[in-house]
């Protein structure tokens, strides 16, 4: 199956210029990945998606069409493509033996994605098939100052403990600015604290209780230093996602098959209830209508039952039917000496238990 990379990042972090970075270095390796845009407002991509959601929703059409600005309108036409999202997984499902890796570019407006429903409803549908990795892309040069950079880890932690999913931050832009600093502020503490003593703010103080929550988030954090720009880091990035697949295998897969099962369960109750529905109400007509046959008549059962048997013989049995014709002569005598209106209503009830259950 394909790793899915779900790539998250705040506006100008360089998220889209990391996956054409990332699909260049894929294509260098022979190893094609499948691209998906989600970002309904770009105006150019770099990079040539085989699904791009700007084919489905015209952004500024439903921007014009519901009277909503620029952040609407994105998070309106992510609601409207999630709605087909159906028809993406199936699109990954034909392509899952030609493409190692599918990179899901998101859009710049990062809470769009990670706290709508929209959002919620792409992530699970891919972790609940494929094993899925998000990719937090952060802007390292803007990350010098040390309440920018726990402003940028706490909106990490938070995309974390959201998606459920293994996790990695990939911070970019190391071609300006290297990325020890952060590292080494992650790593120790009291480096970190003298960084802060140098601002004198009310932010300051509470950025201090905050670093001493997130200790734990860094322990287990998967860290990479890249320049999108130049393709730096890119073999630690892939080294860092094959542990992250790992981890999803062992920990994240067996929780996601059980919430698979609860929901096909939930939909077998739910199919079940309505067969119930279905065969009282049929019982009923058959109890008030029926003169067919006395109470101790074994021909006397309910068409529900006459329904729900229809099919479901034995492989022995539907073959003697096949084979005697004297049966096959003597079922068209008996039909054709069934009550009209009883024959009507079991047509009628077949087409109503047909409509109940398309699946079936």
């Amino acid at each position: 199956a394909p790793v899915c990379v779900l790539v998250l990042g705040m506006a100008g972090s360089g998220k889209t210029t990391f996956v054409q970075r990332l699909a260049a270095h894929l294509h260098g390796r022979r190893c094609p990945p499948y691209l998906i845009n989600l970002d309904p407002a770009v105006h150019d991509l770099p990079f040539p998606a085989n699904i791009d959601i700007r084919d489905t929703v015209k952004y500024k059409e439903v921007m014009k069409q519901y009277g909503l600005g620029p952040n609407g309108g994105i998070v309106t036409s992510l609601n409207l493509f999630a709605t087909r999202f159906d028809q993406v997984m199936k699109f990954i499902e034909k392509r899952q033996n030609a493409s190692k890796y599918v990179i899901i570019d998101t859009p710049g407006q990062i809470e769009v994605f990670t706290w709508s429903a929209s959002g919620t409803i792409i992530t699970e549908a891919l972790a609940s098939s494929f094993p899925s990795v998000v990719v937090y892309v952060m802007d390292t040069s803007r990350s010098t100052n040390p309440i920018t950079f726990m402003s940028n880890m706490l909106y990490a932690c938070s995309i974390l403990y959201k998606t459920k999913l293994p996790f990695i931050v990939v911070m970019n832009k190391t071609d300006i600015i290297d990325h020890s600093f952060a590292v080494e502020w992650m790593q120790d503490f009291e480096t970190f604290q003298d960084a802060l003593n140098q601002e004198t703010s009310y932010v300051s103080n509470l950025t201090r209780s905050m670093s001493l929550v997130l200790d734990e988030f860094y322990s287990s954090l998967k860290v990479v230093g890249v320049s999108a720009v130049l393709g730096t880091g890119l073999e630690d990035f892939f080294t860092q996602l094959s542990k992250a697949v790992d981890e999803y295998e062992r920990e994240y897969r067996p929780e996601y098959e059980r919430l698979r099962k609860t929901l096909e369960e939930a939909q077998n109750k739910q199919k079940k209830e309505q067969l119930e529905h279905l065969w009282k109400d049929m019982g009923s007509v058959c109890v008030q209508g029926s003169t067919l046959a006395g109470p101790d008549d074994a021909s006397a059962m309910g068409p529900s039952e006459l329904i729900l048997t229809r099919g479901t013989l034995d492989e022995e049995e539907e073959e003697e039917r096949e084979s005697d014709t004297d049966d096959i002569d003597h079922e068209v005598t008996e039909e054709s000496h069934e009550e009209p209106a009883f024959k009507n209503f079991m047509q009628e009830t077949r087409m109503k238990y047909q409509r109940s259950n398309p699946n079936e």
